[in-house]
């Protein structure tokens, strides 16, 4: 059941290369202070959907609407309400913590960003790291880096693509339980991507499965496999794969 107005609307998505479609009419939607889950196997569109809500690819066909904004013709606006993080896309190494923040908080155009910097800072225990450069931190505080950036202009919609991914467990979990801590304030929702089936199990309200550019299945991923005959998310999504 939709409870709040969708801080994220996708209608009938479509986008092909080379006559084949990448995305092939998916509609769905993220509520404020809910974490869905967008999984599937490789080649089935998950990038390709991210890519359009970011605006780095336009779709052929649909519409993507954030915080209410038509992102085709509101872009600067609508984006300026999202924000991204994904361990394959670390911020600038030749910057240091507080340098990389202030530059990202700029382009969001974050409000009272000095204060911002300096809460983000303490929210993920960045402060011993405030002016080293962030080429020479390790992969976990990167990822807290990434997620500091991510969060500071608070965002309405947080687009998380394999977060924890080659993070060692304790970082993980602490990265979890920042996201889980976002969320719950209520005033966003977020887009969660990942191969990793039992933290999508803990993390997300919701899941979609999504399979040569189409939505096969959708519920909450406590239930869904039972639900679908199998034991495990994990065998759901080799069923899905291999179907």
């Amino acid at each position: 059941m939709q409870l709040s107005k969708p801080v994220l609307q996708a209608e009938n998505l479509r986008k092909v290369y080379a006559g084949r479609p990448a995305v092939d009419g998916i509609s769905f939607f993220v509520s404020s202070g809910e974490i869905v889950g967008l999984v599937g196997p490789n080649g089935a569109g998950k990038t390709t959907t991210i890519s359009m809500i970011l605006g780095v690819l336009a779709p052929d066909a649909g519409s993507i609407h954030i915080g209410g904004l038509d992102l085709a013709h509101n872009r600067a606006a609508a984006l300026s309400r999202t924000n991204f993080a994904a361990v394959y896309a670390p911020l600038p190494g030749n910057l240091t913590v507080q340098e990389n923040l202030r530059v990202f908080g700029m382009l969001y155009a974050t409000p009272n960003l000095s204060a911002r910097i300096d809460e983000a800072i303490a929210e993920f225990d960045l402060e011993r790291f405030r002016r080293t450069r962030c080429g020479v931190l390790s992969s976990g505080e990167q990822t807290r880096v990434s997620l500091a950036k991510a969060m500071l202009n608070e965002p309405a919609l947080l687009l998380l693509d394999e977060p924890t991914a080659s993070l060692d467990p304790s970082t993980a979990r602490d990265i979890r339980a920042r996201i889980r801590a976002f969320a719950a304030k209520g005033r966003g929702g977020v887009l969660w991507t990942s191969h990793n089936m039992p933290e999508v199990e803990s993390m997300c309200d919701r899941l979609l499965f999504l399979s040569q550019g189409r939505i096969l299945l959708e519920g909450d991923p406590k239930s869904l496999a039972a639900r679908n005959g199998h034991a495990s998310l994990e065998d759901l999504f080799v069923a899905v794969a291999n179907a």
